[in-house]
């Protein structure tokens, strides 16, 4: 099959030049192929578009056919733009993960990572609404008439505007010329006007909105950011919009969003999260404060020469000193098979404001306490002010495996958020215990992170309170489509929220400051209702449930009167709540598992033998819990354990205790004691509880967390 380019075709179909050609009379849209940087068609489809124009008896005019230009993700100026490393991204993740059917972007940026993903699930996230607008754009799963687009695209390229607005009011002859700037606010309102008309849907919105930013972008009288115009600049550019390359039926569950990435994490999972935060103290919306402006079109007044408005709500901590604090906090919240961190080694090289704010030694001491970690880099041109001379940058990739492949391909994490929760202690835990093991007891099993995550033959759940062994009973014992009916029968009926489904925007919250001003007369009343519940069926064990999700922290608390205490939390039943719950109960209901409600004092230790293993994760003596208030546990009972592990070490029994030596000034003097005279092995952790112990303001200093072990 003959080829030929784009001037042959001009001349053959007396059309004029262009990368594309749309039959306005037809609304069929014939595109070349791009080969070798060289446009060129396939004499198959320059005889289809000739055939097309006869058979409908088109004139052979130059305006019988529209040309129009495009425009792709990458084409657009941008801090920080990871388009140029991408084949390093890629080579990164093909030989080090496996099985990524999803990907969270939760620093997205212009998107141009999640393009690597378009066959897949794609979760995008930007603090700045302006990215956001072409997430959903290049992103969206709604479908869009690219006909229509092209058409509206063509009549804003050819309106003259003589009337002033907004923009022109603004910013004229700054970043770019009266003229212009009478455009951009003209085009923009017109888009919610039509939007408002219901002309276009919310994608194809996004989409013009993005033409017209992605065509601010290459003329504006900037250095490439907006943090300052050029004085004397060249403003005899004109505003013209082009066709973004955007394509329908994408994966349904594409999801975009425009929120905070610290509070997202804890709602969303997927196979592999992709993290590219600021790295230094510019922050984004001072830098792209007016693209911001045209995006959310709420007019804002603003302020000095640089035509800022007020932003203080998109500033970024981790362009300041919080920086580490935040990371940390993001890390141990996220819910992934693989973590892929992107962060340079400007260090020190470069202007103050250039300097990374997150050191290494803080990036290895937070993803380490995941699993393994490994660091990939590629040289790189970092962006400069023109004031630095950085030789040698390098773009580094930090991928975090989270998975531990000893113990399984996944770790199943608990529906129930007990304090001081092993779960994201488990790769540095399991590591440590015995293979061989015919009889498993996770004896103080709380939220029983750890007992369902052993490869053991037979495990025996105990918890002295009857509330988590019963629950779990319950789970495995009901038919799981009978247990989640029951559960958003539940929900339905007490009116909760179902942010899952509906979104925050149904019950008027956001995803920062969560569900509970909605949610709070209701779950009283709920609570309440299961306080009085007196029979102790599947249905109360549900109850339960359901309270625990829409509660304070997802926590467990009840009064001495046994009644269950804790107030409305921020959160709701969740994707992430359903997935962590049909994970864990598809794991009670595959594993051989046993549910007591025993203290540990009356164990009985008879059913143990040299094959059998203990672990205990008991209350810490000197630490502050809800399942530790009132003297839960006290010198007496942490000198019974003790001694309950010496018996059990006497009679060959294998065991791990989990526990804390010192903690905020404090020593547990009576484990400290108790090990100085024996030889069990101690195995220090590297973890800090300072997000879990939510009673006490004293938050510094870690605590040191140990296993102790007799083998």
């Amino acid at each position: 099959m003959g080829i030929l380019t784009t001037v042959e075709v001009s001349k053959k179909l007396n059309i004029p030049r262009s990368s594309s050609y749309y039959l306005i009379n037809t609304g069929r849209i014939f595109s070349p192929d791009k080969k070798s940087n060289r446009t060129i068609w396939s004499s198959k489809l320059v005889s289809q578009v000739q055939d097309t124009i006869e058979q409908k008896h088109l004139p052979k005019r130059q305006d019988a056919i529209l040309p129009y230009r495009t425009t792709d993700i990458n084409n657009r100026r941008y801090l920080g733009n990871k388009y140029r490393l991408l084949p390093f991204i890629k080579k990164v993740i093909a030989d080090n993960c496996n099985d990524i059917d999803s990907i969270a972007d939760i620093f997205a940026g212009t998107g141009a990572v999640s393009t690597l993903f378009k066959d897949r699930k794609i979760i995008t996230n930007d603090m700045m609404y302006s990215n956001f607008i072409c997430h959903l754009a290049w992103f969206g799963s709604e479908n869009i008439s690219r006909e229509k687009i092209i058409e509206i695209i063509k009549n804003y390229n050819e309106i003259k505007i003589k009337k002033d607005n907004y923009m022109s009011k603004n910013f004229a002859n700054t970043y770019f010329s009266l003229k212009v700037c009478r455009k951009i606010g003209y085009i923009r309102e017109d888009i919610e006007n039509l939007y408002k008309k219901r002309k276009i849907n919310n994608r194809e919105r996004a989409i013009l909105i993005t033409s017209l930013l992605y065509a601010m972008d290459r003329i504006a009288n900037t250095c490439g950011h907006y943090d300052a115009y050029r004085k004397n600049g060249d403003l005899s550019k004109k505003l013209e919009l082009f066709v973004p390359t955007v394509v329908n039926n994408l994966n349904s569950n594409n999801k975009c969003f425009n929120t905070d990435a610290n509070s997202l994490v804890k709602d969303i999972k997927a196979d592999l999260v992709y993290i590219d935060p600021p790295y230094n103290s510019r922050q984004y919306c001072d830098l792209y404060h007016l693209v911001e402006n045209v995006a959310k079109w709420d007019k804002s007044k603003i302020y000095g020469v640089a035509k800022k408005m007020e932003r203080n709500n998109l500033k970024s901590d981790y362009c300041t000193q919080k920086a580490p604090k935040v990371f940390e906090d993001l890390i141990s919240n996220i819910d992934a098979k693989y973590i892929l961190l992107s962060y340079n080694n400007m260090a020190n090289k470069g202007n103050a404001r250039s300097n990374a704010k997150i050191s290494d030694v803080d990036i290895m001491k937070v993803l380490t306490k995941k699993r393994k970690v490994k660091i990939f880099s590629q040289k790189y041109k970092s962006f400069t002010a023109g004031k630095s001379d950085i030789q040698e940058n390098e773009e580094r990739l930090f991928l975090c495996v989270c998975e531990s492949p000893e113990y399984g391909n996944s770790l199943v994490q608990s529906p129930l958020n007990y304090t001081g929760g092993k779960f994201q202690l488990l790769p540095q835990i399991l590591p440590h215990f015995p293979t061989k093991v015919d009889t498993s007891v996770d004896l103080f099993c709380g939220g029983a992170n750890v007992g369902v995550n052993v490869n053991h033959n037979k495990v025996i759940l105990n918890d002295k309170e009857q509330y988590s062994p019963y629950l779990f009973s319950t789970f495995r014992n009901l038919d799981k489509e009978t247990l989640f009916d029951m559960i958003y029968g539940i929900i339905d009926k007490y009116k909760l929220s179902l942010s899952s489904k509906y979104g925050y925007k149904k019950y008027n919250c956001n995803s920062g400051d969560g569900l509970g001003v909605y949610n709070k007369n209701q779950f009283i009343k709920m609570r309440r209702d299961f306080n009085n519940y007196k029979s102790k069926d599947y249905y109360y064990y549900a109850l339960l449930h359901v309270l625990i999700v829409y509660s304070f922290n997802n926590q467990i608390r009840f009064n001495t009167k046994g009644e269950f205490n804790l107030p409305v939390g921020k959160r709701d039943f969740n994707t992430q709540m359903f997935n962590k719950l049909n994970s864990f109960v598809d794991r009670l209901k595959n594993n051989n598992f046993i549910f007591t409600s025993i203290d540990f004092r009356k164990f009985d230790t008879k059913i143990l033998t040299k094959n059998s293993f203990i672990y205990c994760d008991p209350p810490y003596l000197i630490t502050c819990a809800s399942y530790n208030e009132q003297n839960g546990w006290t010198n007496k009972d942490e000198k019974d354990l003790l001694n309950f592990l010496d018996f059990i070490n006497a009679k060959k029994v294998k065991f791990v205790l989990s526990n804390v030596l010192r903690s905020k000034g404090k020593e547990n003097s009576v484990l400290i004691d108790w090990l100085s005279k024996r030889e069990y092995k101690i195995i220090r952790l590297n973890k800090s509880y300072a997000n879990s112990n939510y009673h006490t303001k004293d938050k510094t200093g870690s605590p040191e967390e140990a296993l102790i072990v007799n083998y």
